[in-house]
């Protein structure tokens, strides 16, 4: 068993609700931040330190001291994100709940984004299934407009480009695009953490 895979085991046999999704988003994107760059290798980016003690008392209460990951739960003291910023403000002003779960939600989704992976798989989710049903229920206005079931990847750093008025696809329509393969494929793959699909599921 890797690390970052060893280190969301922990997560969850300390988690108050280990089959939730929301949880295994938060284990996922913790354990592997180890594998983005900086300044992404923080348990989830932007957070302060007293939101993440909140979060880690909220959905892993058992976590034991000196968990191998601690380090990752520091506070992050960069000032600028570059996209990260503007990805996290689409996120917020998508929020289908304004409270503090799906606040900390856009900051992992966010700071997942980050990596090299399906998003599904930068979030330690076993599929992407799971990944559209976060999607929908925490961010509905958001994932209705994904309406051609896009990479979500693609589809956020689209929609971002629009906002910027930025329109970098030359084709009239995704259909008749030659990279079309590239955003709508299958997102096939193992999970990052070793969970199996089958093992969880949205709750």
């Amino acid at each position: 068993m890797s690390k970052h895979e060893q280190g969301y085991v922990e997560l969850i046999e300390a988690a108050l609700h280990p089959d939730h999704v929301v949880t295994l988003a938060f284990a996922g994107v913790i354990a592997l931040a180890p594998q983005r760059e900086a300044p992404y290798d923080v348990a989830i980016a932007g957070l302060d330190g007293k939101a993440m003690a909140a979060l880690r008392e909220r959905y892993f209460p058992d976590l034991p001291f000196g968990f191998d990951a601690d380090s990752l739960w520091r506070e992050e003291a960069h000032d600028a994100f570059d996209e990260f910023d503007d990805l996290l403000a689409m996120l917020l002003e998508n929020r289908s709940f304004d409270d503090q779960e799906s606040l900390w939600l856009a900051h992992a989704l966010a700071t997942a984004s980050m990596g090299q992976n399906h998003l599904w798989q930068d979030l330690g989710l076993p599929n992407r299934a799971t990944l559209s049903w976060l999607m929908k229920h925490h961010f509905t206005s958001l994932a209705e407009r994904n309406t051609g079931n896009m990479k979500w990847k693609k589809f956020f750093y689209r929609q971002l480009c629009e906002r910027a008025d930025l329109f970098v696809c030359k084709s009239p329509n995704c259909r008749a695009c030659n990279d079309y393969a590239q955003c709508f494929n299958i997102e096939d793959g193992a999970a990052l953490t070793g969970l199996d699909g089958e093992q969880r599921k949205a709750g």
